[in-house]
């Protein structure tokens, strides 16, 4: 198979290479499809897939093909250009047709096609694959929305592969464009400022859940039922926030420790330097978060608790005084039954009772009741039930 034709003419600057230049011996490319990688003709592609694709040359737009094909063949006609392709959920054929002409690894294609990848930085020969978790913030359901970008950067092309909502990358392309000066220094500071824009969206996202946090102590102190859900969804978002903010960290930091090494450009080298310190400030926001939301979680707990043993002492005092009255009701229902039982006995109007003709009868049956009467109120009082 013959070889794929080099772009790159011999004159290209040395800042052109930068992070790109292989550090070992390269990875072997990938199988290619049928026909030469300089002639072949790619599956048409899905223009809802393509968002955008142009050719720069020393930081400025010279095409804007219309497919990946055009792509191609206008950036063989530009010695020294660059080639930046945005595609949002590619089609299969569409990466396959990227993979032979810019021999992109297919572990990385298999990658980018399959998404839910964890944030990393791998190299592949002369190429760099990059995975990042962008997010926002969603004010109407108050959530994050987190999304997928894959990032294939080579020697004179830079490939985006979305997979979300965010990040805005047209809005990154504008800016990089009105910034020639900083586009000339090729397909790093392309990525530098896909780097940037993403870490820059994790700002309203931490804006956002700051105000959730505010509400939700609010909310506990108020003993609203609904914050423990809260209190839940949030720390499972922060979780999630967390994996996409923790290796980007290393990742930069792994950019920064070949500056030299690659011979990056100074100026390139201050901004990825302000990126870093910028998600290594947000990852930390992030964990604060996380062990927030742990305390509150545990200090909604003890107020539940506090308050559910508020609510049994209640019903145990309430239930003490409920027992209090049935004692003094059934007190003077026994006082009371004594009379009832010697009244209705002598009520029963039989001809012979004893004692019915007993002229001390009545007075008797008096004193009898009253010394019952008299003898139940005294146990009773004694044991407090009166």
């Amino acid at each position: 198979m013959p070889e794929r034709p080099d772009r790159r003419p011999s004159s290209l600057p040395a800042k052109r290479s930068g992070w790109l230049r292989p550090s070992g011996p390269s990875s072997p490319p990938p199988p290619a499809s049928s026909g030469p990688a300089g002639s072949s003709t790619p599956v048409p592609p899905d223009h809802r897939s393509v968002i955008d694709s142009a050719v720069y040359r020393d930081g400025r737009r010279v095409a804007s093909p219309a497919t990946l094909a055009d792509t191609f063949r206008q950036l063989r006609e530009q010695h020294g250009g660059m080639a930046w392709i945005g595609l949002y959920r590619p089609t299969e054929s569409e990466l396959h047709s990227l993979a032979a002409e810019f021999n992109l690894h297919p572990l990385a294609v298999e990658d980018a096609l399959e998404a839910h990848q964890r944030p990393k930085l791998e190299r592949y020969g002369d190429t760099l694959f990059v995975v990042l978790r962008a997010a926002r913030y969603l004010d109407a359901p108050e959530e994050v929305d987190f999304g997928e970008l894959h990032v294939f950067v080579g020697p004179d092309f830079l490939i985006t592969v979305r997979h979300g909502a965010a990040p805005d990358l047209s809005a990154v392309r504008r800016r990089m464009e009105e910034t020639p000066d900083l586009l000339s220094l090729g397909p790093e500071a392309a990525l530098y400022a896909i780097l940037d824009a993403v870490v820059d969206g994790y700002a309203p996202v931490v804006a956002g859940v700051q105000n959730d946090m505010d509400e939700i102590e609010t909310e506990v102190f108020r003993g609203d039922p609904e914050v423990s859900r809260r209190i839940y969804e949030l720390s499972r978002e922060m979780v999630e926030f967390q994996r996409a903010t923790r290796p980007l960290v290393g990742m930069l930091h792994a950019l920064m420790a070949g500056f030299a090494k690659y011979g990056t450009d100074e100026e390139l080298q201050r901004y990825l330097r302000d990126v870093a310190d910028h998600v290594t400030h947000t990852s930390e926001r992030v964990d604060g978060f996380r062990q927030a939301l742990t305390e509150i979680l545990t200090v909604n707990a003890t107020l539940v608790s506090q308050q559910q043993n508020a609510e049994m002492r209640a019903l145990a005092e309430a239930g003490f005084e409920q027992n209090e009255e049935i004692k003094k009701i059934s007190s003077w229902a026994a006082i009371l039954f004594a009379p009832t039982l010697v009244g209705t006995i002598y009520g029963m109007n039989f001809e012979t009772m004893p004692e019915l003709h007993w002229a001390a009868g009545y007075p008797f049956a008096i004193l009898l009741m009253a010394v019952v009467c008299t003898s139940l109120y005294v146990i009773f009082k004694k044991r407090d039930w009166l």
